[in-house]
């Protein structure tokens, strides 16, 4: 099972304030549904009271250290090694946030699927920094929201 983190950030590596996407980037929502859809998505309990609901076509995994934890819709676990294990035999599992997932998770990851946003903004949970050394370029294609924000996907690949 390869591991993979999705994530929307700015130039300052901000992925939200207030628990929130600090942007609005549709293009980067129609995105993430195609990179995730039909996979296992790992999010953190912050994340997933953010959204509000279990996302579709999708195994939805919440990680939370509140043992009695019960969402309807959702697989709730305690650790990231019970995530891996509820989404079975899969060919890739996708985390998805938030700030603490990233940080502790991205030592394991094999790929990063990334949408950096030209924009600076404030913010109070961000991307972990990682080592440009260790990763390939898959691809980076950049584009132009419909309102004129710069934004660009970069798939990262884990160098063996």
């Amino acid at each position: 099972m390869k591991i993979a983190m999705i994530a929307a950030m700015a130039n300052n590596r901000v992925i939200g304030k207030d628990n929130q996407m600090p942007w609005h980037l549709p293009e980067d929502l129609r995105h993430f549904k195609a990179m995730t859809l039909g996979k296992p998505v790992v999010m953190g309990r912050k994340t997933f009271e953010s959204i509000g609901r279990p996302l579709p076509g999708r195994h939805n995994i919440v990680v939370s250290r509140q043992q009695e934890l019960v969402i309807e819709g959702v697989t709730c676990v305690t650790s990231f090694d019970a995530a891996k294990q509820a989404a079975g035999d899969c060919e890739e599992l996708v985390v998805m946030g938030g700030g603490q997932l990233y940080a502790e998770l991205l030592p394991q990851a094999d790929i990063l699927y990334l949408t950096e946003i030209n924009l600076d903004t404030a913010g109070d949970t961000y991307f972990p920094l990682w080592d440009d050394g260790s990763w390939h370029i898959l691809n980076d294609e950049c584009h132009v929201s419909d309102k004129g924000l710069e934004y660009r996907f970069i798939n990262l690949v884990k160098k063996c």
